[in-house]
């Protein structure tokens, strides 16, 4: 039977290290007393330590304008329409960057996939056109599925790769978080949530040349009784995404008992997890009963990237790729909207 490799990765994130400003602003904007401690100490244990973004931290103070450009005004934040005229040639730059870096050639199929913006022609033909790829290249748009879509996009490109074994599939996930902050700065479990996200952009090549990683099963199901948890809503001033608290806990308690129907036959000893948050990565340790060390990979990328929705579980991805010593057989699970648990097995010999 064709087996489908993920060959090689890339990763890029745009310039301006937005965390510390952030951190900042909530302190200086929250005005309650207890609830600006609990942002604090919440922020102090989230363990991120960078996060990037399109845009430049704007000067202190920072009561009237959040960003350097004064996209984000205190008072008049800005429409979805502008925020997408901001999406379209951002998310062409930003994913480009990742693509060149993975110098990928024959190309025959393209899949993209990212949750924070949208126009037509898409995303895909902007990047095969940008890419230099054939008119004829067949593509893939896997939208506004949140967190868990890069594992639908592997997915995809792994039934191609082994129904046509010429086939050559780039995979990018691009996701520009920054775009959709809300102006509730009072509502500290809000100002959490922003406090995790953050932008950026992989690119990677799947083939059957036998090299990299080697792709598994996949599989996907639901955790029951948890679909208002995570939800994410087109609004007239941006997307407005909720994330409830109860999500690590549902996760922890729900994984000793269904956990090992996603674990595969091997015994993994690679594992790459969407690094939703430090919560969610505790969650998983906890309910898997995984050994400190084995979330190393996800939670770095937390620590030098925070959440950047379906591109973090692709980072995760390259930084095993990178690790000369990472091999064995590995677990990729993310989690999103549903609240829905996708997970695939791999590889590296």
């Amino acid at each position: 039977m064709t087996q489908a490799w993920i060959n090689r990765t890339a990763t890029a994130v745009p310039p301006h290290d937005i965390h510390d400003a952030f951190v900042e602003f909530g302190h200086d904007t929250i005005t309650d007393p207890y609830h600006r401690a609990l942002f604090m100490r919440m922020a102090a244990l989230a363990d991120i330590e960078h996060r990037y973004a399109i845009f430049e931290p704007g000067p202190k103070p920072r009561d009237k304008v959040l960003d350097a450009t004064g996209f984000y005004r205190r008072g008049a934040f800005p429409s979805t329409a502008a925020r997408m005229g901001l999406y379209e040639p951002h998310a062409l730059e930003l994913a480009m960057r990742a693509v060149r870096r993975l110098d990928a050639d024959g190309v025959t199929h393209l899949i993209v996939a990212s949750c924070t913006g949208f126009t037509a022609p898409g995303l895909d033909f902007q990047i095969m056109r940008a890419a230099g790829l054939p008119d004829g290249t067949q593509r893939t748009i896997v939208g506004f599925m949140g967190c868990f879509a890069a594992v639908n996009a592997l997915k995809l490109a792994n039934d191609i790769v082994r129904a046509d074994a010429d086939a050559r599939v780039l995979v990018v996930n691009l996701e520009l978080c920054s775009l959709h902050l809300q102006e509730r700065f009072q509502d500290v479990p809000r100002m959490l949530s922003f406090l995790l996200f953050a932008d950026g952009a992989s690119a990677a090549l799947v083939t059957t040349e036998p090299q990299g990683l080697a792709l598994g099963r996949f599989r996907a199901t639901v955790i029951p009784r948890s679909a208002e948890l995570i939800t994410w809503h087109i609004r007239d001033q941006g997307f407005e995404m909720h994330l409830s608290g109860q999500v690590p806990g549902r996760i922890r308690r729900w994984l000793p008992d269904h956990g090992q129907a996603l674990v595969p036959e091997d015994a993994p000893t690679l594992f790459a997890v969407h690094a939703g948050g430090r919560s969610i990565l505790d969650a998983v340790q906890q309910g898997l009963a995984l050994p400190p060390e084995a979330l190393r990979y996800s939670r770095d990328v937390l620590r030098r990237h925070g959440n950047m929705s379906s591109a973090t579980l692709m980072f995760v991805l390259d930084a095993i790729l990178r690790d000369p010593d990472a091999r064995g057989s590995g677990l990729g699970m993310a989690f999103g909207p549903g609240l829905s648990v996708e997970s695939f097995a791999f590889a590296r010999p």
